[in-house]
C-alpha cells in the first residue's frame, strides 16, 4: 500500500500511517497497489474506524486484526464465520442455524456485532457485499463500545461514496452445491461535491445438507456530501430480506462426540425449520474538522427488524438404552425490534508543556423498543413440547405432521403453548472520555472512562401484564501504556473492563426474581508486542488474562444467589504481509486456557466452546502478472459443549485452496475450493445434541467484471 503524503506531514507521522496500514493484518493478500491519501497533521480519515481517534495500530494497547474487502473476496468468505476462522484468538458458535455467533477468547457473544462502529444486536447472519473491511477488537471494550464486548467486538465498516471516481464491478458466483449470488457495487459522480455509492446482492443459499435452501438479497445506497472542505455527510439506507433453513445439527453418542453415522441425517423438520427476516437501517454521519487538530463526529442510526425463527431439533439422545430413537423439540419465535442510536465524539490534539494529547470525548444515547414472543411445539400425542421420532433419513415429520417411534400419528401446534411474550424498553445513556497522551519519544499512555446507565422496563403479557424494571450504572475504565523502543516496534501493557446487564444480549433474562441480579464483569489484563518488520511484513503477539463474574439465581434455592466466577488466559500471536513481490502470508496461533475458579458447585471445569490450541494460515503467490493461487489451513483442538464437561467436539483440519486469473484489464474469474480435503468435521455445536456437521468439500466460481 502506498502512501501519499501532503508536505507537511512530518516524518514520524507518516511511519505512524505505515504502521497503521500494515499492521495487524490490514494488507491484502496479492501484490496490487493501493492509494490513501492522508491529509491533516493528525485527523486523518484512513484510520481504524472502531477506534474512533487516529491512532495508528501499533500504537493501540490491545489485540486488533483488520480484514479488508480484498481479503474477503480473495479468499473466497461469504459469511462471518469465515473470516472468525482465520482470526486466532476467534471460534464461531452455532447460533442455532439462524444468527452469528462468535466465541471472543472463550466469551461468547451474539450480539458483540458492530457497524460503521453503531450497536447491530439483532441475530441474523449479517451478509459481506457492501463491507468496505471488518475490524476486530479484542479484549474489553466498553469504554469505546458500552455494554457487552466482554471478549471483544466485531465492527463491519460498510463502503462509502468516492468523490471524483465514477466505477461498476458486477460479480457473480455459482457453487458445487447449486448456491449461486450476484453482487453490484456502482459509484456515481454526481459532481465535485457529491457522489452516490449503491452496493446490491442477491443470493441463493445451498449446502450439503438434506432440506437446506434460503435466499437473502439486500440493497445499499450512500449518498456521500462534501458540504465545505471541512464537513462531509455519509447518508444511508439498506434494506435486507432474507430467508434460509434452520439446521441445528446432530445428537452426540455415549462416548460425548458427535454420532458420525448421523452426519448424513437433519433432526428437523424440511418445511418448518426456517428463519425469516426483514430490515430497514438508516444511518446518517457528519463529520467536521473545525481545525487541524480539532475533529468531530456525529451519527443517527435508525434500525426497523422483523425477524421470525421456528424449529425443530434434537434435544434428547441415549445412544445406549435406545440407539435408534430420538427426542425432539422445538419452537416458534418473534421479534419485532426498533432500535434508534444517537452518537457523537469529539477528538482533539494539543500539546500542554512537554506532553501531547489527543483527547477522545464522546456521547451515545440508545432507544430500543423490543416485542417479542416464543411458543413451545405442543404434540397431540404427548402433551408437551417433547416427541420421540425413529432415527431415520428423513425423519417421520413434515409440515409438523409426523410418525412417533411408537407408530402413531402426532401432530404439533405452535400456537396454544405460550412461552413468554414481552414487550421491552430500553435507554442508555453513555459519556465517555479517554486521553492519549505522549510522554515522549518513546513512551505513550492512554486513560479512559465510560458512564453507562442502562434502564430496562419490560410488560410480561404472558403473566397477566406484569411490568418490571431495572436500572443499572456502571463505569468501565481502561488503562494503557506503550513503549516504542523504535518507530516500527511497540509494547504494550494494558487494563479494561466491561459489563453485560443481566437482562442478557437480547433483554430476555428479566424475569423473576433474576431482576435483581448485578450485571456480569469482565475484566482484561494484557501484555503485547507488534512490530512492522518492512512497511509490508508485521509481526504481533499478546498474553492475556480475562476475569468474569456472573451473579445467578441458585438452583436449590432461588432466593439465593450463586456468583460464578471464571478465569481464561491466553496467548496470541500473527504474522501478516508480503514475504517477496509475490508471496504473502497470514499466520495466526492462540492459546486457551479457562475453567470455573469459583461457584457453588462443582469447579475447575473447562468452559465450553474452548478449543486451547488454534490455528491458521493463508498463502498466497503470483505466479504470472495474471496468475495466482492461494491455500489456507485452520486447526482447532478439540472443546467441550457443554459446561458439564461431558459432550465433545473432536479436534479437526480444514484446507481450503483458491485460484486467481486476470482474463483482462477489466474481467478477472476466481476458483474457490472449501475443505479440499473432503475431511469430515463438527465445528460447533449449540447444546450437547446439536452439533454441527461441518461442510464437505465444495468449488465456487466467480467472476469480477467492471465495464
Amino acid at each position: 500500500m502506498e502512501i501519499v503524503v501532503r508536505p507537511k506531514l512530518s516524518l514520524p507521522l507518516v511511519l505512524a500511517g505505515l504502521a497503521s496500514s500494515f499492521s495487524a493484518g490490514a494488507l491484502a493478500d496479492d501484490s496490487s497497489i493501493d492509494e490513501v491519501v492522508v491529509t491533516g497533521q493528525v485527523l486523518y480519515r484512513d484510520q481504524l474506524n472502531a477506534l474512533k481517534t487516529p491512532t495508528p495500530i501499533i500504537d493501540v494497547p490491545q489485540s486488533v486484526v483488520v480484514i479488508s474487502s480484498e481479503q474477503i473476496e480473495s479468499r473466497g468468505y461469504t459469511s462471518i464465520t469465515d473470516i472468525v476462522n482465520y482470526v486466532p484468538g476467534l471460534n464461531s458458535s452455532q447460533g442455532e442455524g439462524h444468527r452469528d455467533s462468535v466465541v471472543f477468547r472463550g466469551v461468547r457473544s451474539t450480539a458483540d456485532f458492530f457497524v460503521d462502529g453503531v450497536r447491530d444486536d439483532v441475530q441474523y447472519y449479517r451478509p459481506l457485499y457492501n463491507l468496505e473491511q471488518v475490524e476486530v477488537l479484542k479484549g474489553p471494550n466498553a469504554l469505546l463500545f458500552g455494554r457487552g464486548g466482554t471478549g471483544g467486538v466485531l465492527n463491519r465498516v460498510t463502503k462509502k461514496g468516492v468523490l471524483g471516481e465514477a466505477f461498476t464491478q458486477i460479480g457473480g458466483s455459482i457453487d458445487t452445491f447449486g448456491g449461486t449470488s450476484v453482487q453490484v457495487d456502482r459509484n456515481i459522480d454526481i459532481n465535485e461535491n457529491a457522489a452516490l455509492r449503491v452496493n446490491a446482492f442477491y443470493e441463493s443459499l445451498e449446502n450439503h445438507r438434506d432440506f437446506f435452501d434460503g435466499d437473502r438479497l439486500g440493497i445499499n445506497p450512500t449518498l456521500t456530501l462534501e458540504l465545505t472542505e471541512a464537513t462531509t455527510v455519509d447518508l444511508s439506507y439498506e434494506y435486507l430480506d432474507h430467508e434460509r433453513f434452520i439446521d441445528r445439527g446432530i445428537p452426540t453418542g455415549s462416548d460425548g462426540r458427535p454420532v458420525e453415522a448421523f452426519q448424513d441425517i437433519v433432526f428437523g423438520d424440511p418445511q418448518l425449520n426456517t428463519t425469516t427476516l426483514e430490515a430497514h437501517l438508516l444511518k446518517a454521519m457528519l463529520q467536521h474538522r473545525f481545525s487541524d487538530d480539532i475533529k468531530g463526529n456525529f451519527s443517527v442510526f435508525y434500525g426497523d427488524y422483523d425477524k421470525l425463527y421456528q424449529n425443530f431439533y434434537a434435544s434428547g439422545y441415549d445412544q445406549v438404552t435406545t440407539p435408534d430413537q430420538v427426542t425432539l423439540d422445538g419452537y416458534v419465535d418473534t421479534t419485532q425490534r426498533e432500535n434508534l442510536v444517537l452518537s457523537g465524539n469529539a477528538v482533539a490534539q494539543f500539546a500542554a508543556g512537554s506532553l501531547t494529547h489527543t483527547l477522545l470525548f464522546g456521547a451515545e444515547y440508545i432507544d430500543t423498543t423490543s416485542d417479542q414472543d416464543r411458543y413451545n411445539a405442543y404434540w397431540d400425542t404427548t402433551l408437551d413440547d417433547n416427541e420421540f421420532f425413529a432415527v431415520n433419513r428423513p425423519l417421520a415429520l413434515s409440515q409438523g405432521v409426523g410418525v412417533n417411534i411408537s407408530g402413531n400419528a402426532t401432530r404439533n401446534d405452535f400456537t396454544s403453548q405460550l412461552n413468554d411474550d414481552t414487550h421491552v424498553d430500553v435507554q442508555v445513556t453513555s459519556v465517555y472520555l479517554q486521553d492519549e497522551v505522549t510522554l515522549s519519544e518513546s513512551v505513550k499512555m492512554v486513560l479512559g472512562a465510560r458512564f453507562d446507565e442502562f434502564d430496562i422496563s419490560v410488560v410480561d403479557v404472558k403473566n397477566a401484564g406484569e411490568r418490571r424494571s431495572r436500572k443499572d450504572s456502571e463505569i468501565s475504565p481502561r488503562a494503557g501504556l506503550i513503549y516504542k523502543p523504535q518507530e516500527n516496534v511497540s509494547i504494550y501493557a494494558s487494563y479494561s473492563e466491561s459489563f453485560l446487564p443481566r437482562s442478557g444480549e437480547q433483554f430476555a433474562n428479566i424475569n423473576g426474581d433474576k431482576n435483581q441480579l448485578d450485571p456480569d464483569t469482565y475484566s482484561n489484563r494484557e501484555l503485547g508486542l507488534k512490530w512492522d518488520i518492512s512497511g509490508r511484513l508485521n509481526v504481533s503477539a499478546a498474553i492475556f488474562e480475562i476475569e468474569s463474574s456472573s451473579p445467578q439465581v441458585a438452583d436449590s434455592d432461588p432466593s439465593t444467589l450463586d456468583v460464578i466466577d471464571s478465569t481464561i488466559e491466553g496467548f496470541e500471536a500473527q504474522v501478516n504481509g508480503q514475504l517477496t513481490d509475490d508471496w504473502g502470508v497470514a499466520v495466526g496461533y492462540s492459546y486457551l486456557d479457562g475453567e470455573v475458579v469459583d461457584e457453588f458447585g462443582a469447579t475447575g471445569r473447562r468452559l465450553r466452546e474452548l478449543p486451547q490450541n488454534m490455528f491458521s494460515v493463508w498463502s498466497t503467490h503470483q505466479v504470472t502478472p495474471r496468475l495466482g493461487f492461494g491455500l489456507g489451513l485452520t486447526y482447532q483442538d478439540d472443546s467441550f459443549i457443554n459446561q458439564s464437561n461431558t459432550a465433545v467436539l473432536p479436534s479437526y483440519t480444514r484446507i481450503d485452496a483458491a485460484f486467481y486469473y486476470d482474463v483482462s484489464e477489466r474481467l478477472s474469474v476466481q476458483l474457490n475450493i472449501d475443505n479440499l480435503a473432503d475431511e469430515p468435521y463438527f465445528p460447533n455445536a449449540h447444546s450437547t445434541h446439536q452439533a454441527t456437521v461441518g461442510e464437505s468439500i465444495n468449488a465456487r466460481l466467480s467472476m469480477q467484471w467492471r465495464p
